[in-house]
């Protein structure tokens, strides 16, 4: 599967996300690897295994063995990062706040690729998911980086038109396997 297919099963009321998709494809203020990372940690956040294998198909080939590594890793940490501190943010108890976390998070310190791209697909997977205490620490860690405004904007809008198919994509439910082998519809290891 590939893009193409993916924006062809989108129905006429998504024809922005189609164009959004085309346009942002060729966006040129991040390096391959950085679109091509956000494309892909934004598809797994989606949680919808059509638009991983397009989005996955189009843009891994762009990828060496440990940034595709770590674009999985950012999904990942970030998926379980963004429940807790999403969970912080949303309750009045401010007594959670002042526990430590006690969450093994090593793989942010030691992505084993370039630091400032971690953090992009790190960004990106918090759009997706909401959460407001992780896309702050994420988007000032790459402006204190050296990352404009201009290509944080760029990997928040692909992260918003790829993740986003899967709301306006018409299909049959399928069982969708996580990145770690587990399936999200039934909860059993695949």
């Amino acid at each position: 599967m590939s893009i193409q297919t993916l924006k062809d099963r989108l129905p006429d009321y998504a024809k922005d996300l189609r164009l959004n998709l085309s346009t942002l494809a060729g966006e040129t203020v991040l390096t391959e690897q950085q679109k091509a990372g956000t494309f892909i940690a934004a598809a797994l956040a989606s949680r919808n295994v059509d638009v991983i294998q397009a989005i996955n198909d189009e843009f891994a080939g762009n990828l060496d063995s440990a940034a595709y590594t770590a674009v999985k890793a950012a999904a990942a940490i970030m998926g379980m990062n963004n429940v807790y501190y999403r969970f912080l943010h949303l309750t009045t108890n401010e007594e959670y706040g002042r526990l430590p976390a006690k969450l093994r998070m090593n793989v942010i310190g030691n992505p084993g690729t370039a630091k400032q791209d971690f953090e992009l697909w790190c960004l990106a997977v918090s759009a997706v998911n909401a959460c407001g205490k992780c896309v702050d620490a994420h988007e000032k860690v790459l402006r204190g980086t050296g990352v404009t405004t201009e290509q944080i904007q760029a990997a928040v809008r692909i992260a918003a038109a790829s993740a986003r198919c899967v709301v306006s994509c018409v299909t049959r439910p399928r069982r969708c396997t996580s990145i770690v082998g587990m399936s999200i519809a039934t909860g059993q290891a695949s």
